[in-house]
């Protein structure tokens, strides 16, 4: 779990005390304002990075419990719960992540069996370009339409004509994030959604003996696939930069890392001193991250869904023209010409991976999500209050729908002593008599409510999301919205 950061006030007195001597700083003043700005300088770049540590924090957390290398695909056989620690997983789905280097191990061919769905990502998790007209998406989203096919990825660095046969992803980056989900039917019977997993293949291109594939069940593992809030994040940083070189970054980014001592092919040997300003830093930076990632808006952008509830999603200005809003898939402006660094900070501290697929405003197609952190008056989601959830008649979710808590410190699955922090469709709650559905999110279930009934912790600050899977015209045109999380007694 992450850990509280210390306290500043030290060193902010040591600035507001510093001290000239005929108008130069002093050497005690130099010292301080030295470290002031090694500090300042880690601390921005944390915040800039985000997105690279969240995936480390999945590569590592994963490689260090199930093993490393390409053939390596851990699967969630019995769905993902709170055990594993990572950002707003879903439970309602059965998850495979893996991890490629396509610059040490070459072009990778990735064979997705039909029904699959999931994106490749470069270690910015940002889709990857493929065939014209998509991006990152593979399987039902993808070129194949759910078919299946073979997919070559390839590193940033490759010359030539690739081989036929494929559809071809170019990556921006060595390192490549591999996100799969299959759907199952039945709660009860998620054999056919695993085997579905199990069917996939992960090989070096033209490679006559690849590695076999190895499975490992992730499910009930206690793992923490979390963004480093340490000193790691720095060292995952100088992995990448030796991993990437200039495909990570540009010059002036490269450049900021250099200032904190992370420079390709040369140690990173911190000094004690430097190591305890990159711990607080590191720290400092996840906390600010968490500031962010609990508003309704950065800037002039407003994430509001509805105007007049509190659900939120970033991308909520999005059209069927237009998904991703003022937003493409890098979480650049298009009209401003700017990455916005804010939303990609509240992004990668509340969820990880985004696609075409993903945000689609297709009818049928994606997904619809939507986040709440607060209730009908405005007040932070409460473990010791009991609330209720009202979601009206014909929930527009051609696939299904489900609401799962987590945790207000991490974002991570909310550990409330049920099997799973989420609860939906395929489970199948009491529906009032005209057809709308009432959850009861709190301590204790109401009488006669444990159908329709979320714990929650005293004590323990959560919030929700509500996915909308295969959402139908209702959910698009937004003429169908759910209530507010509403407080009763």
């Amino acid at each position: 779990m992450p850990r509280e950061a210390p306290a500043q006030e030290g060193r902010f007195e040591a600035l507001a005390n510093s001290r000239l001597h005929e108008n130069r700083p002093t050497p005690e003043t130099a010292k301080t304002l030295r470290d002031e700005l090694y500090f300042q300088r880690a601390t921005q770049t944390y915040l800039w990075a985000l997105p690279l540590i969240n995936t480390m924090g999945m590569k590592e957390g994963s490689e260090k419990q199930f093993g490393a290398g390409y053939n390596v695909l851990p699967i969630w056989k019995k769905r993902l719960d709170a055990k594993t620690l990572v950002t707003t997983p879903n439970s309602d789905v059965l998850y495979a992540m893996g991890y490629l280097d396509v610059g040490k191990d070459g072009p990778m061919v990735f064979e997705a069996p039909p029904g699959l769905q999931g994106i490749l990502m470069d270690v910015w998790q940002r889709p990857i370009p493929g065939p014209p007209g998509f991006f990152g998406d593979v399987g039902l989203p993808g070129p194949d339409g759910g078919k299946g096919g073979k997919f070559l990825i390839l590193p940033p660095d490759y010359r030539g004509e690739p081989p036929s046969g494929y559809y071809v992803y170019r990556s921006p980056t060595n390192n490549v994030f591999v996100f799969l989900r299959a759907f199952y039917k039945d709660p009860k019977n998620l054999a056919p959604a695993v085997k579905l997993m199990e069917d996939a293949k992960i090989y070096p291109l033209g490679e006559k003996s690849p590695r076999s594939m190895t499975f490992p069940d992730a499910s009930g593992v206690p793992v923490n696939m979390l963004p480093a809030s340490d000193i790691a994040a720095f060292e995952q940083l100088k992995y990448l930069v030796d991993s990437e070189g200039t495909h990570l970054a540009d010059p002036d980014w490269l450049g900021m890392l250099a200032m904190i001592g992370i420079v390709k092919d040369k140690p990173f040997r911190p000094d004690a001193s430097q190591k305890t300003l990159l711990q607080d830093a590191a720290k400092t930076g996840y906390k600010m991250s968490r500031v962010i990632g609990f508003e309704n808006g950065e800037g002039d952008r407003d994430f509001h869904v509805y105007p007049d509830r509190h659900w939120l999603n970033p991308v909520a200005d999005g059209t069927p023209a237009n998904p991703g809003g003022a937003l493409d898939l890098a979480w650049r402006r298009t009209k401003e010409g700017y990455t916005d660094l804010d939303v990609r900070t509240w992004f990668f501290t509340d969820y990880y991976s985004l696609s075409p697929g993903m945000i689609s405003q297709v009818p049928g197609k994606g997904a619809k999500y939507m986040i709440a952190f607060t209730d009908s008056t405005s007040t932070p989601l409460s473990g010791a209050t009991n609330y209720r959830l009202h979601l009206p008649a014909n929930i527009p979710a051609g696939n299904f729908w489900s609401v799962t808590l987590y945790e207000a410190e991490n974002a991570s699955g909310l550990a409330n002593g049920q099997p799973f922090p989420s609860l939906g469709s395929r489970d199948n709650p009491a529906k009032n008599a005209d057809g709308s559905t009432d959850l009861y999110l709190g301590p204790t279930a109401p009488a006669g409510k444990h159908g329709n009934w979320l714990a929650t912790v005293p004590g323990r600050g959560y919030f929700a999301i509500l996915r909308l899977y295969g959402p139908t015209e209702a959910a698009i045109d937004k003429s169908w919205k759910p209530g507010d999380i509403e407080p009763v007694k």
